[in-house]
């Protein structure tokens, strides 16, 4: 495994990380604050303390690494498992065409699925979900395609990634 990229049929689990390719971003389990709980999520890798700017699973924590995995499925659906089984949390994305895909943290902390033979087609992004962080290249607003409302929002406390109250809605549209 590239040590910036998820292929198809690889996983993340316990404190294995990837990197993106300048090192300036990490992608792996992280516990906020004095949590008990584990997330996937993006920080920076060389700025203490650790800023998460993204999480996956910020409704559904895990309890433990050691069986849970972050794996590339065969058919480019990116998923958190727990004990092998378990669904978590999903990108629900599809590719026609098995062992295709792959998934990449990218110096920007934007974190993507992609087709092996050609990365400039994204399947799914991470920028289009963003949490609490806006990072330079992000996308807030109103997605005409998907409807969505893209949008920060505040974790509910430094232990808990969880959706706060309080939504920062995107002045602008796309």
């Amino acid at each position: 495994m590239a040590s910036h990229v998820i292929s198809a049929g690889q996983s993340l689990s316990g404190n294995q990380t990837i990197t993106s390719p300048s090192g300036i971003f990490e992608l792996g389990f992280f516990t906020p604050g004095n949590s008990q709980n584990y997330y996937i999520g993006i920080w920076y890798k060389k700025l203490p303390p650790k800023t998460v700017v993204w999480v996956a699973n910020r409704n559904q924590p895990v309890s433990d690494t050691s069986s849970s995995t972050l794996q590339l499925f065969q058919n480019g659906n990116l998923t958190l498992l727990v004990q092998s089984k378990t669904e978590i949390w999903s990108t629900h994305s599809m590719s026609t065409v098995s062992h295709s895909t792959v998934a990449m943290l990218l110096d920007n902390g934007n974190f993507v699925i992609t087709y092996a033979f050609n990365s400039s087609v994204v399947i799914w992004q991470s920028f289009d979900h963003p949490t609490n962080t806006w990072l330079p290249g992000g996308k807030l607003g109103h997605n005409r395609l998907t409807k969505e409302k893209l949008s920060l929002t505040p974790w509910r406390n430094p232990q808990n990634p969880a959706p706060g109250l309080f939504p920062i809605w995107a002045v602008s549209c796309m």
